[in-house]
Protein backbone atom coordinates (compact mmCIF):
# COMPACT_ATOMS: atom_id res chain seq x y z
CA UNK A 1 0.00 0.00 0.00
CA UNK A 2 1.86 3.26 -0.90
CA UNK A 3 2.17 5.92 1.16
CA UNK A 4 -0.21 9.28 0.47
CA UNK A 5 1.32 12.49 2.25
CA UNK A 6 -1.73 14.76 2.79
CA UNK A 7 -0.46 18.32 2.79
CA UNK A 8 -2.82 20.93 4.85
CA UNK A 9 -1.76 25.08 4.81
CA UNK A 10 -2.76 26.70 8.00
CA UNK A 11 -3.59 30.34 8.63
CA UNK A 12 -6.41 31.58 11.55
CA UNK A 13 -8.86 28.50 10.48
CA UNK A 14 -8.92 27.09 14.35
CA UNK A 15 -13.34 26.78 14.16
CA UNK A 16 -12.98 24.13 10.81
CA UNK A 17 -9.09 22.76 11.36
CA UNK A 18 -10.07 19.33 13.64
CA UNK A 19 -12.74 18.80 11.16
CA UNK A 20 -10.49 18.98 7.98
CA UNK A 21 -7.87 16.63 9.94
CA UNK A 22 -10.48 13.96 11.40
CA UNK A 23 -11.64 13.71 7.67
CA UNK A 24 -8.17 12.37 6.74
CA UNK A 25 -7.26 10.77 9.62
CA UNK A 26 -10.86 8.74 8.88
CA UNK A 27 -10.50 7.55 5.56
CA UNK A 28 -10.76 4.29 4.72
CA UNK A 29 -7.23 3.93 3.19
CA UNK A 30 -4.73 3.77 6.51
CA UNK A 31 -1.80 4.46 4.76
CA UNK A 32 -1.33 7.99 5.48
CA UNK A 33 1.11 10.68 6.82
CA UNK A 34 -0.54 14.51 7.42
CA UNK A 35 2.27 17.21 7.39
CA UNK A 36 0.24 20.99 8.83
CA UNK A 37 2.43 23.64 7.59
CA UNK A 38 1.72 26.54 10.44
CA UNK A 39 2.08 30.06 7.86
CA UNK A 40 0.60 32.27 10.85
CA UNK A 41 3.70 34.70 11.96
CA UNK A 42 1.41 35.32 15.53
CA UNK A 43 1.92 31.84 16.49
CA UNK A 44 -1.46 32.28 18.34
CA UNK A 45 -3.37 28.45 17.26
CA UNK A 46 0.31 26.70 17.51
CA UNK A 47 0.13 25.55 20.93
CA UNK A 48 -3.50 24.71 20.46
CA UNK A 49 -2.82 22.17 17.47
CA UNK A 50 0.67 21.03 19.14
CA UNK A 51 -1.55 20.01 22.41
CA UNK A 52 -3.99 17.69 20.43
CA UNK A 53 -1.93 16.62 17.51
CA UNK A 54 1.96 16.02 18.45
CA UNK A 55 0.96 13.09 20.16
CA UNK A 56 -0.37 11.32 16.97
CA UNK A 57 2.47 9.45 14.70
CA UNK A 58 0.79 9.99 11.06
CA UNK A 59 1.09 14.14 11.95
CA UNK A 60 3.61 16.33 11.47
CA UNK A 61 3.47 19.61 12.42
CA UNK A 62 5.98 22.26 10.30
CA UNK A 63 6.43 26.13 11.69
CA UNK A 64 6.92 28.49 9.06
CA UNK A 65 9.52 31.28 10.30
CA UNK A 66 8.03 33.97 8.37
CA UNK A 67 4.57 34.43 6.93
CA UNK A 68 5.28 33.04 2.72
CA UNK A 69 1.37 31.91 1.78
CA UNK A 70 -0.36 28.89 0.83
CA UNK A 71 1.01 28.25 -2.32
CA UNK A 72 4.86 28.30 -0.95
CA UNK A 73 3.90 26.82 2.53
CA UNK A 74 2.35 23.84 -0.03
CA UNK A 75 5.60 23.42 -1.96
CA UNK A 76 7.23 23.35 1.54
CA UNK A 77 5.22 20.65 3.15
CA UNK A 78 6.04 18.19 -0.10
CA UNK A 79 9.52 18.41 0.23
CA UNK A 80 9.36 17.21 3.64
CA UNK A 81 6.65 14.82 2.39
CA UNK A 82 7.91 10.66 2.28
CA UNK A 83 4.47 9.74 0.36
CA UNK A 84 4.56 8.00 -3.55
CA UNK A 85 1.62 10.54 -3.62
CA UNK A 86 0.52 14.01 -2.39
CA UNK A 87 -2.70 15.63 -1.83
CA UNK A 88 -3.86 18.73 -0.65
CA UNK A 89 -6.50 19.64 1.54
CA UNK A 90 -6.95 23.38 2.89
CA UNK A 91 -7.88 23.55 7.20
CA UNK A 92 -11.49 24.08 6.17
CA UNK A 93 -12.16 21.62 4.03
CA UNK A 94 -13.52 18.10 4.69
CA UNK A 95 -12.96 14.79 2.63
CA UNK A 96 -15.64 12.37 2.10
CA UNK A 97 -14.57 8.71 3.78
CA UNK A 98 -13.63 6.99 0.55
CA UNK A 99 -11.50 9.83 -0.71
CA UNK A 100 -8.35 8.47 -1.48
CA UNK A 101 -9.09 4.76 -1.46
CA UNK A 102 -11.43 5.54 -4.70
CA UNK A 103 -9.46 8.37 -6.32
CA UNK A 104 -6.26 6.16 -6.08
CA UNK A 105 -7.55 3.08 -7.94
CA UNK A 106 -9.44 5.23 -10.24
CA UNK A 107 -5.66 7.10 -11.09
CA UNK A 108 -4.41 3.69 -11.35
CA UNK A 109 -6.78 1.67 -13.26
CA UNK A 110 -6.70 4.63 -16.04
CA UNK A 111 -2.89 5.56 -15.41
CA UNK A 112 -3.62 8.81 -14.31
CA UNK A 113 -0.47 10.34 -12.49
CA UNK A 114 -2.88 13.42 -11.54
CA UNK A 115 -6.38 13.49 -11.01
CA UNK A 116 -9.22 15.86 -9.29
CA UNK A 117 -12.79 15.14 -8.33
CA UNK A 118 -15.96 16.99 -8.21
CA UNK A 119 -17.15 17.94 -4.87
CA UNK A 120 -20.14 19.83 -2.80
CA UNK A 121 -19.18 23.52 -1.90
CA UNK A 122 -20.48 24.45 1.67
CA UNK A 123 -20.99 27.10 4.07
CA UNK A 124 -19.85 28.07 7.42
CA UNK A 125 -22.52 25.86 9.03
CA UNK A 126 -21.73 22.62 6.98
CA UNK A 127 -24.91 23.48 4.63
CA UNK A 128 -24.55 22.49 0.95
CA UNK A 129 -25.13 25.36 -1.71
CA UNK A 130 -23.35 24.49 -4.34
CA UNK A 131 -21.40 21.83 -6.33
CA UNK A 132 -18.93 21.65 -9.17
CA UNK A 133 -18.36 18.32 -11.57
CA UNK A 134 -15.09 16.68 -12.36
CA UNK A 135 -13.75 16.50 -16.24
CA UNK A 136 -10.98 15.49 -17.75
CA UNK A 137 -8.35 18.43 -19.15
CA UNK A 138 -5.56 16.90 -21.97
CA UNK A 139 -4.30 20.15 -22.57
CA UNK A 140 -3.80 24.13 -21.99
CA UNK A 141 -6.62 24.73 -24.04
CA UNK A 142 -9.04 22.84 -21.77
CA UNK A 143 -8.70 25.09 -19.14
CA UNK A 144 -8.19 28.22 -19.86
CA UNK A 145 -11.25 29.83 -19.54
CA UNK A 146 -12.45 27.98 -16.64
CA UNK A 147 -10.63 26.07 -13.85
CA UNK A 148 -12.89 24.08 -11.68
CA UNK A 149 -10.38 21.79 -10.02
CA UNK A 150 -11.07 22.09 -6.52
CA UNK A 151 -7.37 22.16 -5.01
CA UNK A 152 -8.78 20.00 -2.25
CA UNK A 153 -9.88 16.86 -4.41
CA UNK A 154 -6.64 16.71 -5.86
CA UNK A 155 -4.23 13.35 -5.73
CA UNK A 156 -0.85 13.78 -7.93
CA UNK A 157 2.18 11.72 -7.84
CA UNK A 158 5.51 13.63 -6.18
CA UNK A 159 7.50 13.19 -8.98
CA UNK A 160 5.87 15.44 -10.91
CA UNK A 161 6.78 18.30 -8.47
CA UNK A 162 9.82 19.95 -9.37
CA UNK A 163 11.84 23.38 -9.47
CA UNK A 164 9.54 24.60 -12.88
CA UNK A 165 6.69 22.27 -11.80
CA UNK A 166 5.08 23.89 -8.37
CA UNK A 167 2.73 26.37 -6.98
CA UNK A 168 3.65 30.00 -6.86
CA UNK A 169 3.48 32.93 -4.88
CA UNK A 170 0.22 34.04 -5.83
CA UNK A 171 -2.62 34.90 -2.99
CA UNK A 172 -5.30 33.50 -5.18
CA UNK A 173 -5.09 30.63 -8.27
CA UNK A 174 -1.54 29.26 -7.04
CA UNK A 175 -3.04 26.31 -7.95
CA UNK A 176 -3.94 27.34 -11.14
CA UNK A 177 -0.80 27.99 -12.42
CA UNK A 178 0.58 24.30 -11.32
CA UNK A 179 -2.38 22.61 -13.55
CA UNK A 180 -1.19 24.95 -16.08
CA UNK A 181 2.09 23.84 -16.19
CA UNK A 182 1.29 19.93 -15.67
CA UNK A 183 -1.03 20.09 -19.18
CA UNK A 184 2.23 22.33 -20.79
CA UNK A 185 3.92 19.13 -19.99
CA UNK A 186 1.71 17.00 -21.71
CA UNK A 187 0.00 15.02 -18.48
CA UNK A 188 -3.79 14.65 -18.66
CA UNK A 189 -5.67 15.42 -15.46
CA UNK A 190 -8.12 12.89 -14.92
CA UNK A 191 -11.26 13.90 -13.06
CA UNK A 192 -13.28 11.31 -11.20
CA UNK A 193 -16.97 12.44 -11.08
CA UNK A 194 -17.73 11.53 -7.55
CA UNK A 195 -18.19 14.26 -4.54
CA UNK A 196 -15.70 13.28 -2.70
CA UNK A 197 -14.99 16.83 -0.74
CA UNK A 198 -16.53 19.52 0.52
CA UNK A 199 -15.41 22.78 0.36
CA UNK A 200 -15.91 25.32 2.36
CA UNK A 201 -16.89 28.86 0.89
CA UNK A 202 -15.96 31.57 3.76
CA UNK A 203 -17.69 35.48 3.05
CA UNK A 204 -14.10 36.80 4.09
CA UNK A 205 -12.18 34.28 2.32
CA UNK A 206 -9.54 35.55 -0.44
CA UNK A 207 -11.13 32.90 -2.62
CA UNK A 208 -14.27 35.28 -3.03
CA UNK A 209 -12.44 38.34 -3.25
CA UNK A 210 -13.56 39.60 -7.08
CA UNK A 211 -10.76 42.29 -7.53
CA UNK A 212 -8.05 39.81 -5.89
CA UNK A 213 -8.97 37.07 -8.32
CA UNK A 214 -8.71 39.48 -11.40
CA UNK A 215 -5.43 40.52 -10.31
CA UNK A 216 -4.02 37.27 -9.99
CA UNK A 217 -5.62 35.96 -13.04
CA UNK A 218 -3.48 38.53 -14.87
CA UNK A 219 -0.33 37.36 -13.34
CA UNK A 220 -1.48 33.73 -14.26
CA UNK A 221 -1.45 34.72 -18.09
CA UNK A 222 0.41 37.28 -18.19
CA UNK A 223 3.55 36.68 -15.82
CA UNK A 224 3.55 32.91 -15.11
CA UNK A 225 2.88 31.51 -18.41
CA UNK A 226 3.86 34.57 -20.99
CA UNK A 227 0.25 34.25 -22.58
CA UNK A 228 -0.90 37.59 -23.88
Amino acid sequence: MDLVSAIIPYFKKKSFIDQSISSVLNQSYSNIEIIIVYDDEEKSDLEYLRKIYNSNKKIKIIVNEKNIGAGFSRNRGIHESKGKYVCFIDSDDIWKKEKIENQLNYMKKNNYKISHTSYEIINDKNEIIGNRKAKDFYNVKDILTSCDIGLSSVILEKGLINEKIQFSNLKTKEDFVLWLKILKSKVTIGGLDENLLLWRKTKNSLSSSTFQKLFDGFRVYKVYMGFN
